[in-house]
């Protein structure tokens, strides 16, 4: 353990609550003012198999996971089987008095003795963490009011009767171990939010009032976040039979005037890719979430990976343009979000949120987002000359005026077909290189509006670890944790298309060596640096075992490369 962090790994089967310990203890450590980082690890299993929740907690900014432990909660004995070699020296293992731990540094829990009932197990094991960590009492005892509220204040109080008995029970045990360090002082206020939940606040904050979506791991949380937060707003949802109809359900509440969203994975994405390429020539606003997972097909269903780069690079037959942003914690999620909806509506195409389940299930310490200093997205036209108005006009920057049927008496047509200025089908040569010069050139705009990635490090480091999205945090940690004599930078990109060569080439040309640090197998953004820029990268640490990007996994990678 670290003088500023600690990790603490809840393990067990589904069904035993380790997610109902883990969501109430992160939400004790934020209100505390501490810094928060939470990985979870499930199978697809409603019960059995082997899931984690993992709780890095520190007093200064975390970055990414880590897989050494300081404190094990194991519910099971699988779960001391398979990460016992992960303690770190002075950690200790907390158990049930019915696991064997006489090899351990550890705490034998007596559940039957601090509970009246099985039930109330997780409170057992939310008291015994607090109280290992020297956690502030009262501020677990106010979750579980809030918790329990709906249920009444008997089972309130019988709850905060167990906890302050497993908080005692502690206080009369010798064990070798140290608390975590206390928080700073007057830290501003957080909330404890995910990716998931980060990108569909985004969305309302933008001014999202549609979702059309199929669920789908481990996009699902972002359409029922929506639904939850946006429903009393005006938000108007629909739970469709398949991705096919969730894409053009969505283009259709686009073009009459709604701020539209669809959420999936990858293998739902591979059915929406014919809405995509409607999206594109119909010039219909559309802002996509894809949080990705392994494939091909099912892969995966419940793990992370980065591996769906080129599907959505390529998603959609025909040629058009599109923006791709790749967030690497939940307030990129947020802003980035935001962003999508200015820029698809501004151009009138499809523009994408590339996020992975590790991101999506990963809640941090986030503090209020300043909305009203964010700037206005774009809106759609209401009115137009009847007489003039012409759907897809010929303009200098390609963006032709959208108007919002029903508000006007301008006829407003969209469709699939090549069309002419007034939406007329046709299949006129010369009209075609026209419009589709015109689409097209909606690209250089959204060139200018491409956000310029970060640089963290010395420039000309002997070592430049090139990454996207949430593999920033395991970078950023590495960076920090080696002890190579070489230096190390780290160049992160969150806008993964377009790609502007002023606004990187110097810190790839001038570094040593540049590593690419993906989650996926064959380095995906690498090689569309490659293709965008000619430059190619030779080294790789690529990670595509279903498991996010660690910093010890990429200082593993960086041994083999030096």
């Amino acid at each position: 353990m670290s003088d500023s962090s600690m990790n603490i790994v809840i393990g067990g089967a589904a069904g035993q609550g380790l997610a109902t310990i883990g969501r109430l203890l992160s939400k004790g450590v934020t209100r505390s003012g501490y810094h928060l980082l939470v990985n979870q690890k499930y199978m697809s299993r409603v019960r059995g198999g082997h899931n984690t929740y993992a709780i890095r907690v520190g007093t200064e900014p975390l970055f990414g996971p880590v897989e050494s432990m300081d404190i094990l909660v194991a519910l099971n004995k699988e779960s001391l089987e398979l990460h016992k070699d992960m303690l770190t020296p002075g950690g200790i293992v907390v158990a049930g008095d019915d696991i064997e731990t006489s090899d351990f540094n550890a705490l034998r829990i007596p559940f039957k003795e601090l509970a009246p009932k099985p039930l109330f197990y997780n409170v057992v094991a939310l008291g015994i963490l607090g109280a290992l960590i020297c956690h502030d009492l009262s501020i677990l005892e106010q979750l579980l009011s809030e918790t329990f509220a709906k249920k009444g204040e008997e089972i309130v109080q019988a709850n905060i009767e167990v906890l302050r008995k497993s908080y005692a029970w502690v206080a009369a045990q010798t064990y070798d171990f140290s608390c975590i360090a206390p928080p700073h002082e007057n830290v501003p206020a957080r909330m404890m939010m995910n990716g998931n939940e980060a990108i569909a606040m985004g969305a309302l904050a933008a001014g999202c009032n549609f979702v059309s979506f199929y669920p789908m791991t481990p996009a699902t949380t972002v359409a029922l976040t929506l639904i939850q937060k946006g429903a009393p707003l005006g938000l108007q949802y629909e739970q469709v039979e398949d991705e096919i109809a969730a894409v053009n359900m969505g283009l259709g509440a686009s073009f009459a005037g709604a701020r539209a969203m669809v959420t999936t994975s990858g293998g739902g994405f591979s059915l929406m890719v014919e809405g995509v390429s409607l999206a594109g020539v119909s010039e219909t606003p559309l802002v996509c979430a894809v949080v990705q997972r392994p494939g091909p097909a099912t892969g995966m269903a419940t793990r992370t990976e980065q591996g769906d780069l080129n599907l959505v690079l390529n998603a959609g037959h025909g040629e058009f343009p599109r923006a791709v942003f790749a967030p690497a914690d939940p307030v990129e999620c947020f802003y980035l979000t935001h962003r999508a909806f200015d820029l698809a509506e501004t151009y009138q195409t499809p523009v994408f949120i590339l996020s992975d389940q590790y991101l999506s299930d990963s809640y941090r310490a986030v503090e209020p987002f300043d909305i009203d200093a964010m700037p206005k997205t774009a809106r759609p036209m209401l009115e137009a000359d009847e007489k003039t108005y012409k759907r897809y006009a010929l303009t200098d920057d390609g963006i032709s005026p959208r108007l919002v049927p029903g508000f006007s008496k301008a006829l407003v047509r969209a469709d699939s077909h090549e069309h002419a200025e007034d939406s007329t089908i046709t299949e006129d040569g010369l009209n075609r290189v026209l419009q589709n010069s015109k689409r097209l050139s909606k690209q250089f705009g959204l060139e200018d509006e491409v956000i310029d990635p970060d640089y963290y490090g010395e420039e000309g480091a002997d070592i430049l670890l090139l990454c996207w999205g949430s593999s920033l945090g395991a970078c950023l940690d590495a960076m920090e944790a080696a002890s190579f004599e070489k230096s190390i930078a780290v160049l992160h990109f969150k806008q993964l298309f377009p790609l502007l060569e002023e606004q990187f080439m110097d810190f790839l040309e001038e570094a040593g060596t540049v590593v690419a640090v993906e989650g996926n197998a064959t380095g995906q953004f690498a090689r569309l640096v490659a293709q965008e820029t000619g430059f190619m990268v030779r080294e790789y640490i690529l990670r595509f075992d279903g498991r996010p990007m660690t910093s010890e996994y990429v200082l593993r990678g960086l041994e083999n490369i030096i």
